[in-house]
């Protein structure tokens, strides 16, 4: 099927899906997920096939992890498919209704936004979750995923498919793009006469070539190069725990912690507990020079550090006189992303929250909470890190848009 083919096929359905009740994407969204446990075998089976590939090819650890699916991993996917379901419904909502002095009342409803096109990279979950958070809020998606996932994609649209199809729903509400050809890809980019909206979801280098590329809008979903400031008034249990946390719980992902920033008048007694503690991970830490003379474990950092996003067992770390630097430093060399800054101390919480550029800004918690299920949303479907239409974590509201109500009794304008 060609790529125009299958935007047409999608435009049609976004016209049924668009106006169906919230009880039938509920049975829709309720049967697709007992379909994909139904599906488990095949989808692991098929998900085995793609790790192999991929380690064979020298996939790091951290993107095999990302790529990597389990039992559980599964039963996640189905079971954000079903919070999702039981999730308010967005379409419909009025947001506002006022009078005008000529007797026109105006308002604003929310609306899908129609086509939603998705390009990312190894996450076979992502597949699940833009499907759920599409159907949900009234769109029709598109998915083309990176070709080191493709076999896991393939059999997770077959199921989701399915399920869709046993609740009387049209199945190319959900398609996916299985031409890895970059050019079919380039194609979709500019599939403006049928989408609506293009999302990409990855790496640093496949947002700009969707950016650059693309003749659709574009919502930018950014990397993550995040950081946590442990300020002078930190209490060292609580920053050791949570520097652990986001930097070693998950290593693929956009919110995992890859940049420290540590008040020098604490870092002599910090910074061996801290080493002691990410030692039990084998995390390298990149240091600046006086952090390396504290602790001859870190390596000596360069000025590439500090705005890389590892995605692997490596973090920098700078030291720093006060907050003001910590709050220069990051916003010079972050991606927008989330930051955290570990303090007893109110009025740098506040400084903190107030001028850090980015979409999440924690203080005292692990920047691995930014993320649509942690946030309520029940699945996202990724995270906004520009300014327009949508910001962080994206979730039913955010797939949707506005159109203006206007009623009336016979007014025409003089």
């Amino acid at each position: 099927m060609t790529i125009t083919e299958i935007g047409r096929q999608a435009k049609e359905v976004a016209g049924i899906i668009g106006i169906i009740g919230s009880a039938k994407k509920e049975e829709g969204l309720k049967s697709a997920a007992a379909a994909l446990l139904e599906g488990e075998a095949e989808i692991l089976s098929a998900n085995q096939d793609d790790v192999i590939k991929a380690t064979a090819a020298g996939m790091s650890q951290g993107l095999i992890d990302r790529l990597e699916l389990t039992p559980r991993r599964i039963e996640d996917m189905a079971e954000g498919l079903l919070a999702v379901a039981a999730l308010e419904d967005p379409v419909g909502e009025v947001i506002s209704m006022k009078m005008r002095p000529n007797g026109l009342t105006i308002g604003q409803k929310r609306v899908p936004l129609g086509v939603v096109g998705i390009i990312y990279e190894a996450r076979p979950n992502v597949t699940a979750d833009a499907f759920g958070l599409c159907f949900k809020s009234g769109n029709a998606v598109i998915l083309k995923g990176g070709s080191d996932a493709l076999e896991s994609n393939k059999a997770i649209v077959k199921w989701l498919r399915t399920g869709l199809s046993r609740a009387g729903l049209p199945e190319n509400i959900l398609q996916l793009i299985t031409d890895t050809d970059r050019e079919k890809t380039k194609e979709f980019m500019r599939l403006r006469e049928y989408v609506d909206v293009l999302i990409p979801r990855g790496g640093a280098g496949l947002i700009k070539s969707v950016v650059d590329n693309s003749t659709i809008p574009v919502i930018e979903t950014g990397t993550g190069n995040c950081h946590i400031f442990v300020d002078e008034s930190a209490d060292f249990d609580m920053a050791l725990d949570i520097i652990f946390n986001a930097k070693t719980q998950r290593i693929g992902v956009c919110n995992a912690c890859e940049s420290l920033l540590v008040h020098r008048s604490v870092a002599d007694q910090f910074l061996p507990l801290l080493n002691q503690r990410l030692l039990t991970k084998s995390v390298e830490v990149r240091a600046d020079q006086e952090a390396c003379k504290i602790v001859k474990d870190f390596v000596p950092a360069t000025e590439e550090d500090w705005g890389t996003e590892y995605l692997d067992y490596i973090v920098s770390l700078k030291l720093v006189d006060s907050v003001e630097e910590a709050i220069s430093h990051i916003n010079r060399y972050n991606t927008k992303h989330s930051e955290a800054i570990i303090t007893n101390d109110y009025n740098n919480a506040q400084k903190f929250l107030n001028e850090i550029d980015a979409a999440a800004v924690y203080v005292n918690a692990s920047t691995r909470f930014t993320d649509g299920y942690e946030f309520g949303f029940g699945a996202e479907i990724g995270i906004s890190t520009q300014k327009l239409h949508a910001r962080g974590p994206m979730g039913l509201k955010e797939l949707t848009t506005t159109k203006y109500i206007i009623y009336g009794n016979g007014q025409i304008r003089p």
